[in-house]
This record gives structure tokens, sequence and C-alpha cells, in this order.
């Protein structure tokens, strides 16, 4: 992406924020409000395995958030610990459950990777390898996700390894200043998620094959909190979507941070399908990322921003029990010193049922 002016950057920021607040008024209302439960799911007998891949060249970009990749499992309903279910059904009421397990690996790299040491008010080189082991718990109108990750930030990720062994397999130049990336340390996080569904419109439609006879729009308000080494932030945002189908899930997935809607969904006949945009903002009190080696200011680091702000379009189709989505996602500035106007790039996963 080419860079504009520091002016039309921060114009677009405040733009984001606006909106974001906005959203973000409109889903605590919503997720306020009392809400009639209208029975519960139904129940799943398959597991889902999902492959993600987000990378910052669907934008014809390389910096920044540069590469993610995750491999994920999904349980059937009700195949987990007993003592998981029990406290799942106490905290957030009756509701089908499953467990879910991935492991990612995120690189981070600054513009200029051909200089070493690296620009030092520039995004600093870093690598994160995390396991995220998580309870889902669906009811008619909500998906709640409460889980832990476990993993290591530094050398240790394998960012340097990964990165430039594929630029080599691609036949592009290796990223230089990897020497000066953030240190080795454990990653230990927490966050819970709640997403709605909410219905807007139902129209009455005739699609042979579809699982669904009706064209649908609908609304997911999502809030998060995720505390831990890594991030400490707050989210608040919400999805529209229009197609046929839409109570199989909610919404598509993505590597956190970011509204995501979770890997599982359910078993329709034919085929379900939805385009979809949405918005989030999220207020950040720490990003280790940014902020550098722990606390201090001792190593890398550059001045984060307070609030970020996120819009995302996609098209998502499941067909015969597997799930291809699409994700353009569209960033306002992380850091003071940041280049350019919204950073952006692309989520594409594959699921399928077993």
């Amino acid at each position: 992406m080419s860079d504009v002016p520091r002016e039309a950057s921060r114009f677009t920021g405040w733009i984001g924020l606006c909106l974001c607040g906005a959203t973000a008024l409109v889903s605590v209302t919503l997720l306020a409000s009392p809400v009639r439960a209208q029975g519960m799911p139904p129940a799943d007998d398959g597991s889902i395995y999902t492959l993600r891949v987000e990378n910052d060249t669907f934008a014809n970009t390389d910096r920044y958030y540069s590469a993610g990749d995750q491999i994920g499992w999904t349980g059937p309903t009700g195949y987990l610990p007993d003592f998981i279910a029990r406290a799942g059904h106490a905290a957030f009421g009756d509701g089908q459950q499953r467990i879910s397990i991935d492991i990612s690996q995120s690189i981070f790299t600054p513009v200029n990777t051909q200089i070493s040491p690296p620009d030092p008010t520039d995004r600093p080189y870093a690598a994160t390898l995390v396991v995220t082991g998580q309870l889902i718990q669906d009811d008619e109108i909500s998906r709640t996700k409460i889980g832990t990750q476990l993993g290591v930030l530094g050398p240790d990720a394998g960012g340097q390894l990964v990165q430039n062994a594929f630029h080599t397999i691609i036949g592009d130049a290796q990223n230089k200043g990897w020497a000066y990336q953030l240190d080795n340390r454990p990653i230990v996080n927490l966050f819970i998620d709640r997403t709605y569904r909410v219905p807007l419109l139902n129209l009455p439609v005739d699609v042979p094959y579809v699982a669904s006879s009706g064209l649908a729009i609908d609304m997911l308000p999502d809030i998060t909190g995720f505390v831990g080494t890594q991030r400490v932030y707050g989210e608040a945002g919400a999805t529209f979507r229009i197609g046929q189908g839409l109570d199989t899930d909610y919404g598509v997935a993505r590597i956190l941070p970011g509204m995501t809607g979770g890997d599982a969904y359910n078993q329709n006949p034919g085929l379900t399908w939805y385009a979809f945009g949405g918005v989030d903002g999220q207020a950040v009190a720490y990003d280790t990322l940014l902020d550098g080696n722990s606390f201090t200011s001792q190593g890398p680091h550059v001045n984060p921003k307070p609030f970020v702000a996120e819009f995302e379009a996609g098209l998502a189709i499941i067909l015969h029990g597997v799930k291809i989505s699409y994700t353009q996602v569209w960033q306002t500035h992380e850091f003071d010193t940041q280049q350019g106007g919204m950073f952006e790039f692309g989520s594409l996963a594959v699921s399928a049922r077993f």
C-alpha cells in the first residue's frame, strides 16, 4: 500500500475511532437488553479441523503484522471434561458446549527489513508461538468463548526461521534485522468473548440447494476482554451479514486480537453463504510487542496508541461440511511513528468436518 500524508492518516484514524465508539455503544446496549431465549441449538457430533493463513501480502505489503498461521481442532458438542462443562453452565447458564484447541504463530516486522540494525522508531521484530484452549458455549442467541493461551515470544517462536525460509522458497530477499528481535519470554493470556446474533431482516427467497429458503440480514455484536503477559485490551464491535443459513455459525474466525466468531459451525444441508462487513474498536492498556522487553524501556520499543480501530469485509461459504472464508482487514495506526495510511491484511481459512 502506498504512503499517504500524515494528515490523511490522522483523519482515517479519527473516523475509525468515532465509528468504533458508536458501534461499541450499540453493542453494549444490545448486550444489556433482555432477550428471550428461543430454545437450545442442535447438538453436533462432528469434529472440525481448521487451517488459517493471515498475511499482509494479500494487500501487497510486507510490514508490521507480516504473517500468521494457525491450525486447530474443535470438538463435538458435549465432548469435554465434566468439570469444565459444570463450570461453563454455572457461569453462563444452559447451552451446547464444545472445546477448541489450536496452535498459532504470528510474525511482526518493521517497514524496512533490509537494514541492520533496524530503525529504532519502527515496529520491533517479534514472533509468537501460542497454544490456545477455549470453551465455546452456544445458546440460541449468543456464543460465549472463554480460554487461555500459553506460549512463547521471542527467538524460540521460530519467526526468523519460518519467514526467511519462506522468502528463500519464493525468491524474495532475506529479512536482515532478526538479530534485534524481542527477547524470549513466556506468554500467559486469559480472555473472554461474547457474540450475540441479532436478526434484522428475513426475506422469503426460494433458491434450490441452499440451506435456508430465506435471504437474511443480521448483526453480530461482540465484546472481548483480554489480559495477559502479551497484551491487555478490551474490544467492542459488530459485524453485519447478508446471506442464507446465517444460524449455522457466529461469523468468521480470526487469530486474536480482533473480532472472531470461532471455528465452530453446525452441519446444514445444501449451501450456506454470507457476505459480511464489520467494525471494532480496541482500548489497549499494554502490548509487549510494541512496548518492548518486559515493562521497562530496555531494548527495541515504540510508543503504542491507546485506541485502535479495525474494519473488515469478506465472504464465507459452507458446502458439504467444508467452510471457506476470506476476510480483508483495515487497521488504524497501532503506534505513534507508524508509517503510511491504514494497515491492511487478509485472512483465509478452510475448515472441514469429520
